[in-house]
């Protein structure tokens, strides 16, 4: 008949991804599946399993990123993980943005803080087509750059930005005071 049926599927809370019925679907929706239920090694076996298949899918990239530095064991090999994850991305598509999110975190888990700003302000250099969630991420991941680097005065002008955008976002209203 025809029939060509995708679904959409929540990567991150950025980023959604269509995929197909197939090994790569299937996969893909078992690792989110996995997450979900917090079993965290079956997951990352899902994805390492997708990036042998496709070592280039930014999607399964982008998951297993988010999976890692959303770890409860948050390590210095898991933040160079991450950043090997993120190698050679561009800020060309809305994904490749979320890659960036996760590789200036990582990189500000392992103290390369000037590094991570560098990638934080290229990410927000290109706004089209990107959600307000993801640039909000960004803003506040770059905030807290700036508080690491002891940059009292520029996180606090990025946190306010964040406020006035979105109120309830993170602990944006803590960090102000309010």
């Amino acid at each position: 008949h025809g029939l060509n049926a995708t679904m959409n599927l929540a990567i991150t809370e950025e980023v959604q991804a269509h995929v197909e019925p197939g090994i790569h679907g299937v996969l893909l929706a078992l690792a989110e599946a996995y997450q979900a239920q917090e079993k965290q090694p079956e997951a990352v076996h899902c994805l390492e399993r997708l990036r042998q298949l496709t070592p280039s899918d930014l999607v399964v990239n982008l998951s297993l990123a988010e999976l890692l530095m959303e770890s409860d064991a948050l390590t210095k090999e898991t933040c160079q993980r991450v950043v090997q994850l993120t190698e050679g991305v561009a800020n060309e598509s809305a994904v490749q943005t979320a890659l960036l999110l996760y590789k200036a975190k990582a990189l500000r888990g392992l103290g390369l803080l000037d590094a991570a700003l560098d990638v934080l302000t290229g990410a927000l250099k290109r706004k089209k087509d990107r959600s307000d969630e993801l640039l909000q991420a960004l803003r506040y991941e770059r905030a807290l750059v700036y508080e690491k680097q002891g940059e009292k005065k520029k996180a606090r002008m990025e946190l306010e930005k964040l406020y006035a955008e979105a109120p309830d976002y993170e602990d944006v209203k803590t960090r102000l005071g309010l």
